[in-house]
């Protein structure tokens, strides 16, 4: 293998240009030439892509985002795009490709497959939500950023003896809500994968209240519900002074903690290694400290649970 390329797709998140930096210097390491493809599966389709040496990824590690860009694109849902794409790959010579992006862009990393394309997938999303891995590039960072906001939205709640409701993201996944919330020592977590009522919410509140506690924090997963919304229920229905923080996307930026840092640097440099030894279809995971091996179908197909102990455990802390 004497080519091979980097791209990153679906969802940016910090510690992607951590990944691509470790790709293009071990793989330049190995006497093989690197190319970056801007703009995720669209750029692949466009023909967007450049040669990559190791003074084009200087002063990138500790950068949020990716350099190389991303972007969503409905033409590669199709057998034509990919046919483009494929094309385009085979024009500039390039035997082997990393993937680093969330399920969604390991699935089009296994439709390129099908049509010939040898590869290596890296989970990179906040939501920690890939099967197969503890961790995902992107998500200790992500839960740092929200641990730091419910640190600070502590101090007002605290002050004025609110109800703080902090809303994060995760659409169908709590790790974010549930790490974060365990951390910030939340009294109630909101999680898509746990059924709650708007009802039993309010009476845990005044319960709290009534024990002595002069403020509380909520943490509500996207998933699990506005938070907007079940601010203005307890609102009404317990008299508590009631406010909500939305962070949004702010949990995506910011610069990659030392953990995301070195779990990109690692998973890219066993992506390469691999590669070069002629394996393909597959995702480098991180399982019990190591970097592991795993068949893509298993890490697209299957469902990544939320740990039931953690959730035990923020239930018993938060007394």
């Amino acid at each position: 293998m004497k080519k091979i390329a980097v791209i990153t797709s679906g969802g940016d998140c910090p510690g992607m240009n951590a990944a691509i930096r470790a790709v293009v210097r071990v793989a330049m390491a190995n006497q093989i030439e690197v190319w970056g493809i801007k703009n995720g599966y669209a750029g692949m389709i466009a023909n967007d892509m450049t040669q990559l040496d190791s003074r084009s990824v200087g002063d990138i590690i500790h950068k949020g985002g990716t350099f190389l860009g991303t972007a969503r694109s409905e033409e590669f849902k199709t057998l034509t795009g990919r046919q483009k794409a494929v094309a385009n790959l085979q024009a500039h010579g390039i035997e082997g490709l990393v993937v680093i992006g969330g399920d969604g862009s390991l699935t089009g990393a296994k439709l390129l497959a099908e049509l010939g394309i040898k590869f290596v997938g890296l989970p990179g999303t906040i939501d920690n939500d890939i099967w197969g891995t503890d961790y995902t590039i992107g998500f200790d960072t992500a839960v740092n950023t929200a641990l730091d906001a419910i640190n600070k939205l502590r101090d007002t709640a605290s002050a004025h003896g609110r109800v703080m409701l902090v809303e994060v993201m995760g659409r169908a996944c709590g790790w974010i809500a549930l790490t974060a919330g365990l951390a910030g020592g939340a009294e109630i977590i909101l999680i898509p994968e746990q059924p709650f009522s708007s009802e039993n919410i309010c009476r845990q509140l005044l319960e709290s209240r009534a024990k002595g506690k002069q403020y509380s924090i909520v943490v509500v997963a996207e998933g699990a519900g506005s938070a907007i919304d079940l601010g203005k229920v307890i609102s009404a229905k317990t008299g508590l002074e009631t406010r909500v923080s939305v962070l949004g996307h702010i949990q995506r930026g910011g610069a990659p903690t030392v953990s995301d840092r070195l779990l990109a640097s690692r998973l890219a440099e066993r992506a390469v290694r691999d590669l070069l030894q002629g394996k393909s279809d597959i995702m480098i995971g991180y399982r019990n400290n190591q970097c592991v091996e795993v068949p893509i179908t298993d890490a697209i197909s299957k469902k990544k649970d939320i740990d039931p102990e953690l959730y035990r455990l923020s239930d018993v802390l938060s007394q």
